[in-house]
């Protein structure tokens, strides 16, 4: 098998609200065509017009390789070999950010089409499975009031959710507003649904105030407290980390195995969250997660777009000794709701199966993907 062609493709609905942290309202997705008739499908949580260019561009020389020109001509079946070669093709122009961020995509679309063409869901091919669900937390941003947050958990508990994640919003801008939002929220969800709070980088560097909100998170008993700072604060997320009980996390910003380890040596987190579609793909996720596991952190994986992320995702939780959570995004937005056909409902106990078809187990919805897709 030969990989013939590599689309990149961007999607964007028709009104965009730039003033939210939602990523759902646009979309990089990848598609691989093999010469067996064998296509398969990725996601890239990016700029997706950055990722278009990167994954289309001519090769400039030998260390300045178009990341088309490196798949064209190669055995998709060959993963790990071909992460390697895109990385050190993309060496001379970036080692982390959008340059990891397009590899993501393209290493989900390959982890697809091994499994396809081998019958197998992905998680197969990946090692031993701990788990056929996932126990998932809706993630959705923040409302603004009390009343707002408090209508909101009730209403995701109503349809089956036991964790809401509620972030970004107006966290960060006034704390003790921020413990108000946190603590409507635990009333809401009572006993038996846990919640998270992902302060989206709103203390900035900011360890003093970070660790008053925390101690009063402890108080209320969030489960963990997400991102308050800026990716690259490491010193004041070590404090904050060495003063609290509060699980802190981070992680959805950072790329690769090296880049992990540094997050984890210098930050402190207890529990690390690499994005499948941003970090380096499922290969370079399950690296982070054997890392993270060594040195007695968690790995929960960063998921916010559409069924892509979430299926991909759910096949790194099912051999993750620790795959405990699978973040679940509920934006009210085509890319979130429809643009893959499976939808990956949640059961009875408000777990998410980890899909049992060929390949990711999901597939594009056409109809969905012509109505938002931008050409250039």
């Amino acid at each position: 098998m030969k990989i013939t062609d590599v689309e990149a493709i961007v999607l964007r609905q028709a009104v965009v609200d730039d003033g939210i942290a939602d990523g759902s309202q646009d979309d990089l997705v990848v598609r691989i065509h093999t010469d067996e008739g064998i296509s398969g499908i990725g996601e890239v949580d990016s700029s997706p017009e950055l990722v278009q260019a990167l994954v289309q561009a001519p090769s400039s020389h030998a260390v300045a390789t178009s990341l088309r020109d490196a798949l064209i001509g190669e055995d998709p079946l060959d993963v790990e070999r071909l992460w390697h070669k895109m990385y050190r093709g993309l060496i001379y122009f970036g080692r982390r950010g959008i340059a990891v961020h397009a590899i993501s995509g393209l290493d989900i679309a390959l982890w697809d089409i091994k499994g396809k063409a081998l019958g197998k869901p992905v998680f197969e091919l990946l090692g031993t499975a701990y788990r056929d669900r996932v126990r998932a937390y809706a993630s959705r941003l923040m409302p603004d009031t009390t009343e707002e947050t408090a209508e909101a958990v009730t209403e995701l508990k109503e349809q089956g959710f036991t964790a809401v994640k509620l972030g970004w919003g107006p966290q960060g801008k006034d704390p003790k507003h921020d413990v108000a939002l946190a603590a409507a929220a635990k009333e809401a969800a009572g006993d038996g649904v846990e919640i998270m709070i992902d302060s989206g980088l709103g203390y900035v560097a900011d360890a003093k105030v970070a660790i008053e909100v925390a101690r009063e998170f402890e108080q209320i008993g969030i489960y963990w407290m997400e991102e308050p700072f800026e990716p690259d604060e490491y010193e004041a997320y070590a404090e904050l980390a060495d003063a609290v009980d509060i699980r802190v996390t981070a992680g959805e910003q950072d790329a690769t195995w090296w880049g992990f380890r540094e997050l984890i040596d210098r930050a402190h987190v207890d529990l690390v969250q690499p994005d499948v579609t941003r970090c380096g793909g499922i290969t370079e996720t399950l690296r982070i997660a054997e890392l993270a596991h060594s040195q007695g952190k968690e790995t929960v994986p960063h998921a916010w777009k559409s069924g892509i992320i979430k299926a991909a995702s759910l096949h790194c939780n099912a051999v993750m000794p620790d795959g405990i959570w699978q973040e679940y995004c509920v934006a009210d937005t085509p890319i979130a709701k429809t643009l893959t056909v499976q939808r990956l409902p949640l059961d009875a106990d408000g777990c998410v199966a980890v899909p049992t078809e060929p390949g990711l187990g999901v597939d594009l919805d056409e109809d969905v993907l012509a109505s938002l897709r931008i050409d250039r």
